[in-house]
């Protein structure tokens, strides 16, 4: 898939105010600091669509882009560690999750996880939920220039082995580095591939 144009739209907190469900939809989550705004930049070969910060939780809100008119991305607030109040994150949770549920278009939700450290306890349970409530994900680890290839390997082996422990399967994966924009083309070719099915 090429990108053509890739336009932001709107950001809000209110269900009732995103776009029209008219047109396929992926969400894009994780942890605070995960690098979800490099990915989201590398992914539509622009600079500055999503706004990187070295502050963890810089995502506050539902942020809605356009790509190619034909197809949203969507950047969601991270979750876990962020040096905002509670009754703040609580409220970010509380519009993801509504999100989550409700969104009719939501055609899947990547979810971020660092490469370079072991399966963490908030991404399992994250996952868990989506599963419960029959949310399709696919895995996205990032960061993966920072560490040998062989390295890599075995930590996706071991998270693997952790997600096992609930899973029948290991859910779709990609590897991904937002510097040598490894994996954006298999990402891209797998959202193409799920825009058909709409």
């Amino acid at each position: 898939m090429d990108i053509n144009s890739a336009s932001f739209i709107v950001s809000n907190t209110d269900f009732d105010k995103l776009p029209p469900p008219e047109k396929p939809e992926y969400a894009f989550i994780g942890r605070s600091n995960v690098g979800k705004s490099s990915l989201i930049n590398m992914l539509c070969d622009r600079n500055k669509l999503a706004k990187i910060s070295g502050t963890p939780g810089k995502t506050q809100l539902i942020n809605h882009f356009l790509i190619n008119e034909e197809w949203y991305l969507v950047d969601l607030p991270g979750y876990g560690y962020a040096k905002v109040s509670k009754k703040d994150r609580n409220k970010w949770q509380g519009f993801t999750y509504q999100y989550l549920k409700n969104r009719a278009n939501l055609m899947g939700v990547f979810v971020l996880v660092d490469s370079r450290i072991p399966a963490q306890k908030i991404d399992l349970e994250f996952m868990e939920w989506l599963g419960t409530k029959e949310i399709p994900f696919v895995i996205v680890f990032t960061k993966t220039d920072k560490k040998a290839s062989k390295n890599i390997r075995s930590q996706i082996e071991a998270y693997e082995k952790e997600m096992l422990t609930n899973w029948e399967f290991m859910p779709t994966y990609f590897c991904t580095s937002a510097v040598d924009k490894s994996g954006r083309n298999e990402v891209l070719k797998f959202i193409a591939e799920t825009n058909e099915v709409f």
